[in-house]
């Protein structure tokens, strides 16, 4: 064990050769490295999954012998002042290891097959392993100067990776939404850590809490000051983890390349905002204010996610909304001190969501065999439906990631929400029903997406969707009511498609077509229409790779069975729960009991009434977009609701409202424009009309009259005595007059 644990220090550094030796690659053999470009995916691969055996080995010793080791060598040193680097590893370390080279590596190979037809390959692969990198040195930092290092290098490899189509301008205004908003949290982290520094003198963990927690218990400091130190720390946290009011930067960060949206946004760097808070945990359980704050930020943003998430039509947005939604649980589940349960959420969340964003990879990959490379296109619900025929498999992967989200049992996000949502009840009756009303949205939107995307028709060529407010909610039907009029030929069943009274399409069939982007011969059928003199071309939606599929399929498997490791098992019998075992010195130093008998009755009652809930969302979703025109018909459902009355015209303004609130992003995108764009751009105005007119107006004002001046003396001067005394006697005559005015007066 100890062997293992001094080489510890290695594990940052083992994915760093990739970008060294890409770079030198670049500049010695250009051509021959761009040709050879591929063979790049391999060596990374390999290098975070020697990365991955050691971070498994870490855990299995966590899990049995339960220990914390730290390694330091010294930086700086002064009299007053020593400045160290070293390694921490702890249940938290190797629970963070473990999920993010699992994660990295299966989006690593996606990415070789996704980003395969990309000119920036080679800088996608750079970025990577930087990411890694500095991912794993913010997990195993030992202490808070080296922390904010690892968390700066974080921040730039996401503003590069989410900027990576720069060339398109609203990915380069999304890198530097992202990147500003980041900057406001992460100045206050930095004065945070000062802070702390201040008090105790110290910046490593172990020493900083003892101190901390000494001192607050002989009231031997300032109170509110630290409140405003453990502050700061947290809002670096809420800036990280697309927290209420600094949520702001990540549904616009879904305009990088999928395979970052997977890793960055929903496994690892919006992590490093839940992992901070875990690890500054019996720091801020000192201080009830700020545990009050934290569980109110994350309840906040758990119920303004789901809403936000409600009704937009990117697919990567809804599941952005998602994402920040679901760190608001775990941020809530800190914030009440469950921190097994956020823990636990974090890791079935990470794999359910990365499954899900692949899953929305492939589905984008496929439309764009439609659409071309557009992203207003290929990743709208809009253009979707009916893709359950020709993505099967990532329509089962979807569906199983989707599933978990929604708290299905036995899929893993259901043990761990029902936890959180249990713990709820017991801190707060009013957080309890508002996460239990979220958790009921998060079924909701989440089978709206699911539904919009695979099931209906496939509505690429006709949209018959309507923003107006005075059409209902329930009645969108994205798919189109046209009837569908099918044609069987030797290759299956083809849609034709229906277009409006004023346009004409005729259609074509041709051979089937050789996919140039994956290098694959698909059975698909080009589709030719020629509207209004413009001839264009399309594809049916197909399958992804092998390369793309096996890293979803190995997502399935960790969301089917990765909640295992929580099941709440008696721990005095079979040491079932590993997560518990796991995180025994956290629980303990929480006061957290990890020999707590459980309650079945109590287990079982609460599971369903959270699966009842969620069933409920689920239902509703089919309710407004499946069309199971048939059977509501039989239940009278349709014709109820076409009823035009009073009560329907109310319920139509009050989910009109809804979805206008949800569509627009709350408008707290737009206050922040006018509050503090357009703020700032007035100010600078001014400023600039003060700078001109007032600052330069008094220097040029100067320099102008000194020129008349100057011109007026000149002409004074004639170098005659008699013109000299006159204007003596004339200056000194005023003087005596203004003297003597003076005293009179």
């Amino acid at each position: 064990m100890e062997h293992t644990y001094q080489y510890s220090w290695i594990i940052p550094f083992i994915p760093l050769p990739i970008p060294i030796l890409i770079g030198m690659g670049l500049i010695l053999f250009p051509a021959g490295t761009k040709n050879f470009r591929r063979m790049w995916a391999f060596p990374s691969i390999l290098l975070l999954s020697i990365v991955m055996i050691f971070s498994v080995d870490l855990s299995i010793q966590q899990i049995n012998r339960s220990s914390i080791y730290q390694y330091v060598w010294s930086w700086t040193i002064n009299n007053a002042f020593s400045f160290e680097f070293g390694y921490f590893i702890d249940s938290l370390t190797s629970i963070m290891l473990i999920l993010i080279t699992t994660v990295g590596i299966l989006v690593l190979i996606y990415s070789d097959n996704y980003m395969s037809h990309d000119q920036g390959y080679l800088r996608f692969f750079v970025y990577m392993s930087l990411f890694n990198t500095s991912m794993l040195g913010l997990v195993t930092s030992s202490n808070l100067i080296q922390i904010y290092i690892f968390w700066e290098l974080v921040g730039m490899c996401s503003y590069l990776l989410i900027g990576f189509w720069f060339t398109r301008p609203i990915a380069a205004n999304a890198c530097q939404k992202a990147f500003v908003t980041n900057r406001v949290g992460d100045f206050g982290l930095l004065l945070g850590i000062l802070g702390l520094y201040w008090i105790t003198g110290s910046f490593e963990f172990q020493d900083l809490f003892e101190l901390f927690n000494n001192l607050i218990y002989n009231n031997e400091i300032d109170f509110l000051f630290v409140s405003l130190c453990a502050f700061l720390l947290f809002a670096g946290a809420v800036a990280k983890s697309a927290q209420f009011p600094l949520h702001v930067w990540l549904p616009d960060a879904m305009e990088g390349p999928t395979p970052i949206s997977a890793l960055i946004h929903a496994a690892t760097m919006v992590a490093a905002g839940i992992f901070l808070v875990a690890r500054f945990l019996p720091l801020f359980i000192g201080i009830p204010f700020i545990m009050n704050l934290i569980s109110l930020i994350g309840i906040i943003t758990v119920l303004l996610g789901a809403t936000l998430a409600l009704a937009q039509k990117d697919i990567k947005r809804g599941l952005a909304y998602s994402t920040m939604s679901q760190l608001g649980y775990m941020m809530l589940a800190l914030g009440m001190g469950s921190y097994r349960a956020a823990l636990f959420h974090l890791i079935t969340h990470a794999y359910s969501k990365a499954l899900l964003f692949l899953g929305s990879g492939s589905i984008i990959h496929s439309m764009e065999a439609i659409v071309g490379y557009s992203p207003e296109q290929s990743q709208n619900m809009v253009f979707m439906g009916g893709l359950r025929k020709h993505v099967p498999i990532t329509k089962i992967a979807f569906l199983v990631g989707t599933l978990s989200l929604c708290g299905i049992p036995p899929l893993s996000c259901f043990w761990s929400k029902d936890e959180i949502l249990n713990d709820s009840w017991l801190y707060s009756p009013i957080f309890a029903i508002i996460a239990w009303f979220t958790a009921g949205l998060t079924a909701f939107y989440m089978f709206r997406i699911y539904l919009l995307t695979f099931e209906g028709h496939l509505n690429i060529f006709f949209q018959n969707y309507s923003g107006k407010k005075s059409s209902s909610f329930y009645s969108i039907q994205l798919w189109g009511k046209e009837e569908q009029k099918m044609i069987n030929r030797k290759f299956g069943l083809l849609p034709l498609l229906t277009m409006n009274n004023n346009e004409k399409a005729s259609l074509f069939l041709k051979k089937p077509y050789r996919n140039r982007i994956c290098g694959n011969v698909k059975n698909e059928v080009l589709i030719t229409i020629i509207h209004f003199g413009t001839k264009k071309s399309f594809f049916y939606p197909h399958e992804s790779d092998n390369t793309m599929l096996f890293p979803m399929f190995v997502f399935i498997l960790f969301t089917l069975f990765v909640g295992a490791i929580g099941i709440p098992f008696n721990q005095q019998g079979i040491h079932f729960d590993i997560l518990s075992k796991l995180l025994t010195p956290s629980i303990n130093l929480l006061h957290k009991s990890s020999n707590a008998f459980v309650d079945w009755y109590e287990f079982f009652t609460n599971a369903t009434f959270s699966v009842s809930i969620a069933s409920f969302g689920i239902f509703i979703a089919s309710l407004f977009y499946k069309p199971f025109y048939s059977s509501l018909q039989n239940l009278n459902l349709l014709n109820s609701f076409s009823k035009r009355g009073p009560k329907r015209v109310i319920l139509d303004k009050i989910i009109n409202l809804i979805y206008d609130w949800s569509y627009n992003r709350g408008y707290i995108d737009v206050f922040y424009a006018i509050s503090l764009t357009e703020s700032i751009r007035r100010l600078a105005k001014l400023t600039y009309f003060f700078d001109r007119r007032v600052i330069d107006g008094i220097t040029n004002g100067i320099g102008i009259t000194s020129f008349f001046v100057g011109e007026g003396i000149k002409y004074v001067g004639g170098s005659r005595i008699s013109s000299y005394l006159l204007l003596y006697f004339f200056y000194v005559f005023f003087f005596l007059f203004s003297f003597y005015f003076w005293i009179i007066i």
